[in-house]
């Protein structure tokens, strides 16, 4: 799949999708939203997971790349530059805006091709967070992230 200057191969057992989010500023492009998932997803879905995460079994991963503005990119927040590469030791249940039981999460802030994004992950099961990193892994082996064309 390719939107907004991104191309996602993905792994066997993933879903994606993307879209552009509505402009924040008036005659600009909307910023790239991308969720990818080991579930089904469903059309109605919040930027971070709501409507998906509570799909999730032990062993699934949700994972949204949300897009922010360009001003973002030289905020501190943004200053971590390429895509980051969890550990299964950065995942946490206390992470999650709405935890749910066993599930584990984190989201990293970071800049790429000039733009700054912020990389959500949902794991399933906290206690299987090692088999679903390496799931992980081989999705963000799959994605590029260029210029926004």
């Amino acid at each position: 799949m390719r939107i907004a200057g991104m191309q996602v191969r993905l792994p066997p057992g993933w879903e994606v999708r993307g879209r552009r989010q509505a402009p924040s500023v008036a005659n600009r492009k909307g910023n790239a939203l991308v969720h990818c998932a080991t579930v089904s997803m469903p059309a109605e879905r919040g930027d971070f997971g709501s409507g998906v995460v509570t799909l999730l079994g032990p062993d699934d991963v949700f994972v949204s790349l949300f897009e922010y503005d360009p001003e973002a990119r030289g905020a501190r927040l943004f200053s971590a530059v390429g895509l980051p590469r969890p550990a299964p030791s950065q995942f946490s249940p206390g992470a999650l805006q709405r935890p749910l039981p066993g599930q584990s999460g984190g989201q990293w802030f970071f800049s790429l091709s000039g733009r700054a994004f912020c990389l959500h992950v949902v794991l399933g099961s906290h206690a299987r967070r090692n088999a679903s990193c390496t799931r992980l892994s081989a999705l963000l082996d799959g994605l590029s992230i260029g210029a926004d064309a």
